[in-house]
């Protein structure tokens, strides 16, 4: 079983956390998050999420943060070993229902479909809104025509 650590800028870690509970209530018990608040320090962002990721490893755990290069996502991968705890950034929604979908499956796996997830679940839905036609009342009711057999 792989655990799930978020790691990102407050409060998109909680709100994921919320959505991963609305939608599948069993499978967010294996994830944890951490919200990073403006003044927190690296050290104690690793520190809290140290004792996060200890909670959810099983023995295998993913790292979700939400953008490469910022400090969440700076602090996981001091936190990924590459073997057993791996870190995976552009978390979003569509990634978080993968991974909690498949957590049964080896590591490599629900990161594969996690990546996948949130591939697949950026789209663009419409070019322009549909189109409409106007609704007349009365003009297809038959009771205002009089029809002579």
């Amino acid at each position: 079983m792989t655990g799930l650590l978020i790691i990102a800028h407050a409060p998109l870690a909680s709100s994921l956390k919320a959505v991963a509970e609305h939608a599948f209530p069993d499978c967010a018990a294996s994830l944890q998050v951490l919200d990073v608040a403006p003044a927190m320090t690296p050290d104690d962002i690793e520190a809290q999420a140290r004792v996060l990721l200890n909670q959810v490893r099983q023995p295998e755990a993913l790292i979700f943060t939400d953008v490469f290069g910022a400090t969440p996502c700076n602090v996981a991968q001091r936190l990924a070993d590459g073997l057993l705890v791996k870190v995976v950034t552009g978390v979003n929604v569509p990634m978080l229902w993968r991974a909690l979908c498949y957590a049964a499956e080896p590591l490599d796996a629900v990161v594969a479909r996690a990546v996948a997830g949130a591939t697949q679940g950026v789209m663009q839905v419409a070019v322009s809104r549909p189109q409409n036609q106007a609704f007349s009342p009365g003009a297809h009711d038959q009771a205002q025509h009089h029809h002579q057999q």
